[in-house]
């Protein structure tokens, strides 16, 4: 008997499928309460059977009525599933930008939520009965928490160093080491951000030294400040020297030029008491005499995004004076979730309210515990197809912080004699929550250092589906 050749089978395969009025008329799919309109359950079937098609096309049988039916109440839930959802972070990189940097403490949260609720303070003075400030509910914490005299915050610290050029160096000259003329995420330039504020530019040194002399010689009566930015998500070692910040200071202050350093991810806490390169604090820059500084609200300072500026009373006028200030303001939401966030550190308890914090100053033996308690969940679903061990990693600082800096880690190493670690990666991100982890060595990789340990139970149920 002559067989049938692979393409025959395939249109005898496709033949099977049901009409999309069948496939809608179907015990299993009547049974279900999909809650939509007739033309999106329409919409829904074709989008199911054109994927069937697909997989028949690529090899695969031909689906039950049952299995269109669960994939047709699959589709039904994910339409309306809102696009910017919570995930777990599995992939052992704390600050992940594409995720959203840091997860804020229950207190921030808590914060975010109460002012939403309602109305607020926000520009209302309660001891006065008049008009007041959004700009002053933050300044009580920055300036006792950095030393400096004066604060403002915007929505993201691009829009801040943004903010900072064009309320005091338009039309004017801004002298910037070019080693420090860095691009940051997503293309955006130092030189950029300076041409657009409407300062001039003035490069100097080499990419790998710059000495005070070099800031010094290119000052004219046009010049309106020194930039120093901090390099925060590159390193260049070797043959590098830098002018010490006080240094410069003082012999810009000499000459009447102010020293504006843009900190990039700035932090309160000193990071090399936790076997981390040591990065310059807020308040350390504050102390050198910098007449501004800015950094990141969203990064090693754990709290929501935004942009803070710290510096001298009369230059932080200048910029609540200046139209783009009204741009770049914070909302109520994010104003609440930082100044919650700040509290953290006034009252000493960074190090157990910020999760940024704790997971930097995690235990690697509690990690290895969390890890091997995953690995006996998906032992106790008795998967033969997968493959669990544990086994020691590293994790990341990421999100622009303390570039080629990796802490130790314990990890779960997820391989499958049936599945590529790409579809196992793809499963775990097709659960509710979605779980990211990370492709190493060909193996799924979860990393229980970035995964808060309330989200544990999830993870467990995610490995009991995955061996299912």
């Amino acid at each position: 008997m002559r067989k049938n050749s692979p393409s025959t089978a395939r249109r005898q395969a496709l033949r099977q499928l049901p009409s999309v009025d069948r496939l809608l008329a179907a015990p299993a799919v009547q049974s279900l309460d999909l809650s939509l309109s007739h033309d999106i359950q329409v919409d829904l079937a074709r989008g199911v059977l054109d994927s069937a098609r697909s997989s028949i096309r690529a090899g695969e049988a031909v689906p039950t009525l049952e299995a269109l039916a669960r994939h047709l109440q699959r589709a039904a839930v994910n339409e309306f599933l809102p696009s910017l959802r919570s995930v777990i972070n599995a992939t052992g990189v704390i600050l992940h930008t594409n995720l959203g940097r840091a997860p804020l403490s229950r207190a921030a949260i808590q914060a975010m939520a109460s002012v939403s609720a309602g109305y607020t303070n926000l520009e209302f003075d309660l001891d006065a009965g008049t008009r007041g400030s959004r700009y002053a509910h933050l300044v009580a914490s920055l300036t006792d928490l950095t030393g400096a005299e004066d604060a403002l915050a915007v929505n993201n610290n691009a829009a801040a160093i943004f903010l900072v050029l064009s309320a005091l160096a338009v039309g004017k000259e801004v002298i910037i080491s070019r080693g420090e003329a860095v691009e940051i995420g997503g293309g955006f330039r130092i030189p950029d951000v300076l041409r657009q504020s409407g300062a001039r530019l003035v490069e100097v040194g080499t990419t790998n030294r710059t000495y005070v002399e070099d800031y010094l010689r290119a000052i004219t009566p046009t010049t309106a400040a020194i930039l120093r930015v901090h390099t925060s998500n590159f390193r260049v070692v070797g043959f590098t020297h830098e002018p010490e910040l006080g240094s410069l200071v003082a012999q810009a202050r000499q000459r009447d030029v102010p020293v504006l350093y843009d900190l990039g991810s700035g932090s309160l806490l000193d990071t090399a008491a936790y076997g981390l390169h040591r990065e310059p604090t807020v308040q350390e820059t504050v102390a050198a005499g910098c007449a501004v500084v800015s950094f990141s609200g969203d990064k090693l300072l754990g709290g929501p995004q935004g942009g803070l500026i710290v510096g001298r009373s009369d230059r932080i006028a200048v910029l609540k004076q200046h139209p783009l200030a009204r741009a770049l303001r914070l909302d109520k939401t994010t104003i609440a979730g930082l100044e919650a966030t700040l509290t953290h550190y006034r009252k000493q308890e960074a190090l157990t309210h910020l999760p940024v914090w704790q997971m930097i100053a995690a235990d690697t033996k509690r990690l290895k515990r969390r890890a091997r308690a995953w690995q006996r969940t998906l032992a106790a679903a008795h998967a033969t197809s997968l493959t669990a061990t544990v086994v020691s990693g590293v994790s990341a600082i990421g999100g622009g912080a303390l570039p080629g800096e990796t802490l130790p880690t314990w990890v779960l190493r997820l391989t499958s004699t049936a599945h590529s670690p790409d579809w196992l990666a793809d499963h775990l991100r097709s659960g509710s929550p979605p779980i990211v982890a990370r492709i190493e060595d060909d193996a799924a990789i979860l990393d229980p250092r970035t995964v808060l340990p309330e989200q544990d139970k999830a993870v467990a149920h995610a490995l009991t589906t995955l061996a299912t």
